[in-house]
């Protein structure tokens, strides 16, 4: 018999109010209808997809909570013990009471653990509405249940296969009866009562005991392979002895001709009565990897934080005339990406990581231009006259809320279509909640210490089981077994790695334990460990940004306002320096290693580049003499001044191109050298030489052989190249793409709640109906001169009536008013539905009708 099949899932846990009432509910809609106002909010809070747009009343609240997309979100935000207390409820009969689902989870044996954290399970799954019911009618909405309950499509996430009574559902009357017999019960009179009777055998401890210990070992064998699921195993057209005895007495049944089953009651005696293989009531700890003082934390993760605005700054600064083009169908090439990656010395995935921090802080951006390319926009400019903490508050705080994921460069997205850096299709809306719980996670450990990775994966993955993982609520998995269908690959686990080295590249931890500014910058407590409990303190980004950069400042290494002169034609940087200098220096010299001390290297075409930029050579001496705490070396001033000499000796211009020089024998070796049969040079006089190239062309070739020629003007006059920078027009930052419905604040729940109770005040209200009832849901129709009437009786005596209203776009609504006053066609009241005094033109009520005398 080969056995195969397809198995499921597993989850998380909050805890949450009951619910309550005098009389039992008998739908989800009395169900929220005797919550109170916060458990109504409780519950907006949790599924914001509710609010939009905000139900009428309490009976639409819950046909969309019951819907399968709503559904399917919640049932994703679960944790894996409540997730597994809702697929037990799936496999329960319905409605369950509280012990058999308690017995379902814990077993025969029991659990102590399991049923300390039920109540909490059942209270987060009742406060998101997708159980309701008191203990003992606890009742899955009906969508969770087709979600979670086996089929041969969608097998339950627990393994189990369907109950006798669906298996036998279509089997003919006398095999019922074959099966029965075989099984050693009574002959029954009818079907219905033969698959009661194989149900009680099975559910039958001692019974079925009796029967299993007369089955073949080759037949337990058979039934060990499927109990844990999956139940679906093929058969032979001529099966096995110990195969036929099973199927003979039901404990095998057929679904097809090849395709035996498990019956679930038999599949939950041979587990001891537990649903699940493994129930995970308690979130695994997060291990310490190893631990380092706080001090030494906050040093590397300071030392980090300048590197990566040293990075940042020198992939900006490479891009100053104007980056690579940008793709047709947006991003950047893979060949410009390693060509980033080869300038900035890092990997192509640590370099795609730069250039998507920089994007999504919005210092790069495309220029818009017919010939579309990548440069530094003018928030850029901005952002280089900030303190140094204050740059890193502007780089982290972005990258906190982004949703671009750039560890998926490189790979391909549905379609086969390749993903690119800055491309249009890296965007995953669950990427700042990951970071936002991994840097969380990080701060629940001492401070100073370091998590043990796998075991904060395992953390994440009970967390939210379902989000980001290979399957889907009803879509089958791997079985009960392991971690389920968070396999180790899944998406919520590559942004959890991505998220802990990003944080390390950043300076957000340092030797990877969360650091003091990463704390603040995450609003969490800096002197001892924070508890889920204290994260979001109500205080604002922007406050809490500040905060990290107050903590960073000191721990970032002082900017420096000279250079160290070396005979070697070089110049060492102690440390950081200032900006002016360092942009200055940066035209002069150009960088020869980083580190903890910059070297600089003075060569021909640096020196050249600073006189091309307007500076003569004694401006260039005066600026060494003044920055360096040594002595000018001989060397470096013999450079200066032989470059100076030498430079615009030789003059560029535009004709198509000419070369001019008051010594015509230095034109001569120019044509008499190889080199220049490129420009294609002629004379044209003793001192003038025509090239057939651009200007721009002829200085490069000339400065190739060793020249060191000016352009110049139509005028004669030396033209000065400056380093002026190229930039975007102003650019916005890109804006995440939301996960769902943004959470509700406090004044939205307040007015949502208040809406929906008046709203169902409206639908529900009992009023007096003169005639026979007009049917469900149509408005109330009276004349013109009977709404008058009615309105200004309820006016005179301050009662509320119940109207029928069409608005000015056609809509029509049912409303519970209390009129005040009526006059000029038009009726003036307190709208309990609306919960505010409102006007309504008396030609637009359709009908009115007066309140039973015990409503509002």
């Amino acid at each position: 018999m080969g056995i195969g099949g397809i198995g499921g899932l597993d989850r998380e846990a909050h805890v949450a109010e009951g619910t309550g009432a005098a009389a039992a509910p008998r739908t989800l809609a009395e169900a929220l209808r005797a919550r109170g106002d916060e458990g109504l909010a409780a519950l907006l809070r949790a599924r914001p997809d509710l609010l939009n747009p905000v139900p009428n009343d309490l009976t639409q609240l819950a046909t969309r909570a019951g819907t399968r997309g709503s559904v399917v979100r919640a049932l994703e935000r679960l944790d894996r013990f409540a997730l597994q207390t809702a697929e037990a409820l799936a496999v329960a009969p319905d409605p369950a009471p509280y012990p058999v689902l308690l017995g379902l989870l814990t077993g025969d044996e029991g659990d102590a653990t399991i049923g300390a954290a039920l109540p909490g399970a059942v209270a987060l799954l009742r406060e998101q509405a997708l159980v309701w019911g008191e203990d003992d009618r606890l009742r899955l909405v009906r969508t969770a249940r087709e979600l979670l309950s086996p089929s041969p499509q969608h097998p339950s996430p627990t393994g189990l296969g369907p109950t006798v009574a669906e298996a036998t559902s279509g089997m003919s009357p006398g095999r019922v009866q074959e099966i029965i017999g075989a099984a050693g019960l009574a002959a029954t009179h009818d079907p219905v009562s033969a698959v009661a009777a194989l149900t009680g055998l099975f559910t039958d401890r001692a019974r079925m005991g009796a029967l299993l210990d007369e089955a073949p070992p080759e037949a337990l064998a058979v039934l060990d392979r499927l109990v844990w699921g999956p139940p679906y195993g093929e058969v032979t057209a001529n099966p096995a002895p110990p195969v036929r005895w099973l199927r003979d007495r039901g404990l095998l049944l057929p679904v097809s001709a090849r395709t035996m089953v498990l019956p679930r009651e038999v599949a939950l005696h041979l587990r001891g009565g537990r649903a699940h293989r493994a129930p995970e009531p308690v979130a695994p700890e997060v291990g310490v990897l190893r631990e380092h003082r706080p001090q030494v934390v906050d040093s590397a993760a300071a030392g980090q934080a300048y590197t990566a605005l040293a990075t940042v700054e020198e992939l900006l600064k490479s891009w100053d005339k104007g980056g690579p083009q940008v793709l047709r169908a947006g991003g950047l090439s893979v060949r410009d990406l390693r060509r980033t990656a080869a300038a900035l010395d890092v990997t192509e995935q640590v370099a795609a990581f730069w250039l998507e921090l920089c994007h999504g802080a919005g210092l790069l951006a495309s220029d818009g231009e017919a010939d579309e390319r990548y440069a530094p926009t003018p928030a850029y400019d901005d952002w280089l006259d900030l303190p140094p903490a204050e740059r890193w508050a502007r780089l982290v705080a972005p990258w906190l809320a982004s949703t671009r994921t750039p560890g998926l460069a490189g790979g391909q997205d549905a379609k086969g279509r390749a993903l690119s850096v800055l491309g249009p299709d890296l965007d995953r809306a669950a990427a700042p909640e990951v970071r936002h719980r991994v840097l969380g996670l990080l701060a629940t450990l001492p401070p100073g210490a370091a998590a043990d990775p796998e075991t904060l994966f395992a953390r994440l993955r009970w967390e939210r089981p379902l989000r980001g993982a290979a399957g889907a609520p009803g879509a089958g998995g791997s079985g009960d077994e392991g971690a389920g269908p968070s396999l180790p690959d899944d998406l919520r686990s590559r942004l959890a790695r991505w998220s802990l080295a990003e944080a390390e590249l950043l300076g957000l931890t340092g030797r990877g334990a969360l650091s003091a500014p990463a704390r603040a910058l995450l609003n969490l407590p800096l002197a001892e460990a924070a508890s889920p409990a204290d994260e979001g303190g109500g205080v604002e980004e922007s406050v809490a940004a500040e905060r990290a950069a107050t903590l960073l400042a000191p721990l970032l290494p002082e900017a420096v306002d000279h250079v160290l002169l070396q005979a070697d034609l070089t110049a060492v940087a102690p440390g950081p320096l200032r900006r002016p200098l360092a942009d200055a220096l940066a035209v002069l010299a150009d960088v020869e290693s980083k580190g903890g001390a910059t070297v600089y290297r003075f060569t021909p075409g640096s020196v050249r580049r600073a006189l091309d930029s307007g500076l003569a050579a004694s401006d260039v001496h005066a600026f060494l003499a003044a920055h360096s705490r040594t002595p000018v070396p001989q060397p470096l001033a013999y450079l200066v001044d032989d470059v100076a000499r030498r430079h615009g000796h030789l003059r560029v211009g535009a004709a198509s191109a000419y070369v001019r020089c008051d010594d015509d024998t230095v034109l001569g070796e120019i044509l008499a050298d190889r080199r220049s049969a490129a420009l294609g040079l002629r004379r044209l006089a003793p001192t003038v030489l025509a090239a057939q190239t651009d200007p721009a062309s002829l200085l490069d070739g000339l400065r190739a052989m060793g020249y060191a020629p000016a352009a110049e003007s139509a005028e004669g006059d030396v033209l000065v190249t400056r380093a002026d920078a190229y930039r975007t027009p102003a650019r916005t930052a890109p804006v995440p793409v939301p996960d769902g419905p943004p959470a509700p604040d406090a004044t939205l729940l307040g007015a949502a709640v208040k809406a929906i109770r008046a709203g169902d005040r409206a639908a529900t209200a009992v009023r007096r109906e003169p005639s026979a009832p007009a049917p469900a849901g149509s408005l109330p129709r009276t004349s013109s001169a009977e709404t008058l009437a009615t309105v200004q009786a309820a006016a005179m005596t301050g009662s509320a009536v119940w109207i029928g209203y069409v608005n000015a776009d056609g809509a029509a609504s049912q409303r519970v008013i209390a009129p005040v006053r009526v006059e000029g066609g038009f009726v003036t009241g307190y709208d309990h539905t609306a919960d505010e005094m409102r006007t309504y033109p008396l030609h637009r009520i359709t009908g009115v009708a007066e309140l039973a005398d015990d409503q509002v």
